[in-house]
Order: structure tokens, then C-alpha cells, then sequence
């Protein structure tokens, strides 16, 4: 598959900060801390990353958390997947979760974050005049298919 190209800038002084891949074959791109902070237990944080995209149109940017982080720390991004949209020209910042017992720092240039660049198909919602389609699951849902 050949490979789209994205345009993208670093805010002054993070130019070190680029994001990269650290396996040829991942599908994401780790993000880094451009701050330090502390994440008190149970609190999150808007980290910047120092990152700025130009997605084409019919491309997302997701930010997912790390699974490192999550197993050691318990550290989330608390909306995950978080969305940049293809209109988007700011810092992307991620929205760190401290899900654990204890303060969590963060150091500039440590890698909080995943980014994955996915196509979007050209998708329209269409009002149903009457009933939808039936299926064996219905309108069951949270749960309803059991505990195992």
C-alpha cells in the first residue's frame, strides 16, 4: 500500500519531540510529554505534545494510551480514543487519567502517548421512515450477553 504523506510542525522548542514509531511495522506513532507535571491519584492532566497536524480530509488522528503505562502505573487517556479531526491545526494534547494510588510525574520527553492516522469512509446517516432490520441480539446491550 503506498505509503500518504502528513504534513506536520512542532510548536517552538519541542522539535526533539517528534513523533515516531518505534518498529517499522507499529501501527502507531509514540507521543512525547513537551511539559513536566505531576498527576495526583484518581485527577488527569491535558499534557502537550508539542505536535500539530495537517490531516487531509477524510483522515483522523487517534490518541490511545499506552499499554506500558497503563499495566505499571495505571496512567489513561481519559477519552480514548481521543479524536483529532482534519480541521484541527492545534497542539495536540493529550488528557492523561492517573487511575492509580500515587502521584504520577511526568518528564518532558517521555513517551505518554499513541497516535494511529486512519482513513475515514464517506459515511451518511440515513432517517429509517419505519422499523430496523431485526437481528438475535435486538436492542440488547451492556451486559446482555452475559457474564462469560
Amino acid at each position: 500500500m503506498p505509503a500518504t504523506d502528513i504534513r506536520f510542525r512542532m510548536t517552538p522548542g519541542a522539535e526533539d519531540l517528534l513523533p515516531a514509531k518505534a518498529h517499522p511495522d507499529d501501527a502507531a506513532f509514540d507521543l512525547r510529554a513537551a511539559d513536566d507535571s505531576t498527576i495526583p491519584p484518581g485527577r488527569s492532566a491535558l499534557v502537550p505534545t508539542g505536535l500539530m497536524l495537517e490531516l487531509p480530509t477524510g483522515f483522523e488522528a487517534q490518541i490511545r494510551p499506552r499499554s506500558g503505562l497503563a499495566a505499571k502505573h495505571a496512567i489513561t487517556v481519559l477519552n480514548a480514543p481521543g479524536t483529532i479531526d482534519a480541521g484541527y491545526r492545534g497542539e495536540i494534547r493529550v488528557i492523561l487519567l492517573n487511575a492509580g494510588t500515587q502521584d504520577f510525574a511526568v518528564t518532558r520527553g517521555d513517551r505518554i502517548a499513541q497516535m494511529v492516522i486512519q482513513t475515514l469512509p464517506d459515511v451518511r446517516l440515513v432517517l429509517a421512515a419505519d422499523d430496523l432490520s431485526q437481528t438475535d441480539r435486538g436492542d440488547g446491550g451492556f451486559g446482555s450477553t452475559g457474564t462469560r
